[in-house]
């Protein structure tokens, strides 16, 4: 492990490149793909100053933006189309690709790093701020949140 490995002690970091890890151990994670993803995390970061937890973006492919949100928070509530969760259940596996903190891990990089054990994106924010977003249709600079979480 590195040193930024060991400072959050998050053992589901690799220390290099990117792996797969299982959904639904340390979290599920929601993914939003293309640009829709990526104005969601920077809503998503605006709306936390700067801080919405743990959120990895995909370069190439889908273009996928990964939003990691604590296990077994994704699997019983509904989430708007465009919306992919990715969790484990009976019958069902799902893994999610997570970068080392530093150094090569193309496709992937931390959009939002991780900041301690048991941080994560908060859920009930992520689906409200998802909704109101794919609902209006527009870039997250117009919307103002009309909700709480």
């Amino acid at each position: 492990m590195n040193a930024e490995n060991r400072q959050v002690n998050l053992d589901w970091i690799p220390v290099s490149g990117f792996q797969l890890r299982k959904a639904g151990v340390q979290f599920d994670a929601v993914r939003v793909d293309g640009a829709d993803g990526r104005r969601l995390a920077d809503w998503m970061g605006r709306l936390t100053a700067g801080d919405p937890g743990p959120v990895v973006t995909e370069a190439n492919g889908r273009q996928g933006v990964y939003f990691l949100v604590p296990a077994g928070t994704t699997a019983r509530r509904s989430w708007p189309r465009g919306v992919t969760r990715l969790n484990g259940g009976p019958a069902h596996v799902s893994y999610v690709p997570v970068p080392a903190l530093t150094g090569r891990t193309w496709p992937l990089a931390w959009r939002f790093p991780p900041t301690g054990a048991g941080r994560f994106v908060h859920p009930l924010l992520l689906r409200s701020a998802v909704t109101e977003m794919l609902a209006r249709g527009q870039d997250s600079t117009s919307l103002r949140p009309t909700f709480g979480a």
